[in-house]
């Protein structure tokens, strides 16, 4: 029983690696800049070349910096690409400077977002640029996407958020249904106070926490104080905006784009769900589209493939794209 649990600090890693995308790795030096984004002051990081085509990374969370892990999946595309890391409002080294004035919504990030890239490219002096998306940063992606097209030479959605109220009654209902097989009655009551969308931290907390244990990472009971105050905390922020988001069906909303669609897929994924997502990429119409599914990835394919992911970038995206 003891090797099945970790400590404090591991699992903290482990949860907030997985439900935020956010671990910790070793970074390369990038160059880091203020601008204003927004009314506020927003921080970006940029890598590589600057006379190379530009990437803009669009972290999760929502309310997850990537950039200190940063040169894990992206150590590759700086040779090939500019890339930008960018510290969302109220993420990272862009919350350190200040806090959000306003409440926020997705068409407060979607704005956020719009401003940030045409900065860049006026900023960088280029036409279009490669928008890259991981989970809640697909959010932002797929609106750039629809109403933005010819900004973009490309968008490669990671983990993408389709149809979110979906995947998650889809956990939610495997999670019972292996609470009821093994018998365990605390699994069973705390799931059954869940709702979909999630009004609360607890609902969250207990769909994650059982999602972890289904997935072999069980919590140890020292560490729930911990991390139930983590996700309170993170709720106070996110919760409305989290929950905005999930009620969008994409298969709905958006079954056609205008500028060429890639989809990074983990077979394993149990929070953007896989098969949703690949539904979603079957119907989905684009000038040109492809999906990359990994068999042993889950949500954090970015960094679980990062070698294979950027390979395929630089490859099947970038040099296909450059030679048409």
């Amino acid at each position: 029983m003891k090797d099945k649990k970790a400590s404090t600090i591991q699992i903290l890693t482990l949860f907030i690696f997985i439900l935020f995308s956010n671990n910790l790795f070793a970074q390369s030096q990038p160059t880091y800049d203020t601008v204003s984004v927004g009314n506020i002051k927003q921080v970006i990081s940029y890598s590589g070349n600057k006379d190379l085509p530009l990437l803009l990374f669009l972290h999760g969370g929502p309310g997850s910096s990537r950039m200190k892990q940063a040169e894990v999946f992206s150590n590759v595309l700086q040779k090939h690409f500019l890339v930008v890391q960018w510290d969302q409002r109220d993420a990272g080294r862009t919350l350190a400077l200040n806090k959000s004035s306003v409440p926020i919504t997705v068409k407060l990030m979607e704005n956020d977002t719009y401003e940030l890239i045409k900065l860049l490219l006026k900023k960088f002096n280029h036409r279009r640029l490669y928008l890259v998306g991981e989970s809640w940063g697909t959010v932002l992606g797929f609106k750039m996407a629809e109403k933005h097209p010819e900004l973009l030479n490309a968008y490669i959605a990671f983990s993408p958020v389709v149809n979110q109220t979906k995947s998650e009654q889809i956990l939610l209902d495997k999670l019972k249904l292996d609470a009821k097989e093994k018998g365990n009655t605390q699994a069973q009551n705390e799931l059954n106070t869940v709702k979909i969308p999630f009004s609360n931290y607890q609902q969250l907390y207990y769909s994650r926490k059982w999602m972890f244990s289904y997935d072999g990472h069980p919590f140890a009971d020292k560490d729930t104080t911990a991390l139930k105050q983590y996700i309170d905390d993170w709720s106070k922020t996110w919760m409305p905006t989290w929950n905005e988001a999930i009620r969008q069906n994409l298969f709905v909303a958006l079954p056609k784009v205008s500028c060429p669609v890639y989809f990074f897929l983990g077979e394993k994924d149990l929070q953007t769900n896989f098969n949703v997502a690949k539904d979603y990429f079957t119907i989905l119409k684009a000038p040109k589209k492809n999906i990359f599914s990994f068999e042993s990835a889950g949500h954090s394919v970015l960094t679980e493939e990062a070698e294979q992911v950027q390979k395929l970038i630089v490859e099947e995206i970038l040099n296909k794209i450059d030679k048409q």
